[in-house]
C-alpha cells in the first residue's frame, strides 16, 4: 500500500509542483517568482479539488460503504476523513478558525457527504487566499497534538490529496468505475 501511495505522490504531486513553481510569463529571464510555496499549494489544490470532488461524484450512493478489505475504510469514510482532513489542515496554515463542523458519520447519504466535501474544498481556497511563504518557518497545531512547522503542514495538505485521491481512484476502479484523471479528455 506504501507503495502505491509513494507512487500516486510521485505522479502526481511532482509534476504538479515542478508546474506550479513556474511563472506563467516571466518578465525578464531569470525572474524569481514571490511566494513559490504558497503559490505551489493554490495550484495543486485548485486541481487536486476538483479531481476528488469528481472522483466522489463518480461513486453511487449505493457503493458509498464499499471498502476493498475489512481494515480499510469506506468510500464514504474516505470522504468524510478528507473533508475533515481539509478543514483541520487549511485552519492550521492559515491561522483562521475552521468552520464549524457538521458531525459526519460515514453512515450519512452521500448528499451530505458531498456538501461537506465541496466545503471544505470551498474553506480551503479562501483561507489559503492570503497565506505568504514568510511564515513558513512558524510553528502550528498538527494531527496528534504535535507542532509542526507551516511548511510542513503545506506539504502535508499537498500529499494528503494526492492520497485521498489515490485512495479513491483506486476504490473507483475495484468498482468498475473510470477515475476523472482516467477519463479521455473531451
Amino acid at each position: 500500500m506504501r507503495t502505491i501511495v509513494l507512487a500516486v505522490v510521485v505522479l502526481f504531486l511532482v509534476p504538479l509542483a515542478v508546474t506550479a513553481q513556474q511563472p506563467a510569463a516571466p518578465a525578464t529571464a531569470g525572474a524569481v517568482e514571490t511566494n513559490p510555496v504558497s503559490n505551489a499549494v493554490r495550484k495543486i489544490l485548485e486541481r487536486q479539488s476538483k479531481n476528488i470532488v469528481a472522483a466522489a461524484e463518480e461513486m453511487p450512493a449505493d457503493k458509498f460503504g464499499y471498502k476493498p478489505t475489512p481494515t480499510q475504510m469506506t468510500f464514504a469514510a474516505l470522504v468524510e476523513h478528507t473533508a475533515g482532513t481539509n478543514n483541520f489542515l487549511c485552519a492550521q496554515i492559515s491561522g483562521t478558525s475552521s468552520p464549524p463542523e457538521e458531525k459526519l458519520s460515514e453512515n450519512d447519504p452521500k448528499d451530505k457527504l458531498m456538501g461537506a466535501l465541496k466545503a471544505s474544498f470551498d474553506y480551503c481556497t479562501q483561507a489559503l487566499v492570503k497565506v505568504d511563504d514568510s511564515k513558513l518557518g512558524e510553528l502550528i497545531e498538527f494531527f496528534g497534538g504535535r507542532r509542526v512547522s507551516r511548511a510542513a503542514g503545506m506539504i502535508t495538505l499537498a500529499t494528503a490529496f494526492a492520497d485521498h485521491y489515490g485512495m479513491a481512484a483506486m476504490y473507483l476502479r475495484l468498482n468498475g468505475l473510470v477515475p476523472p484523471t482516467a477519463k479521455p479528455k473531451e
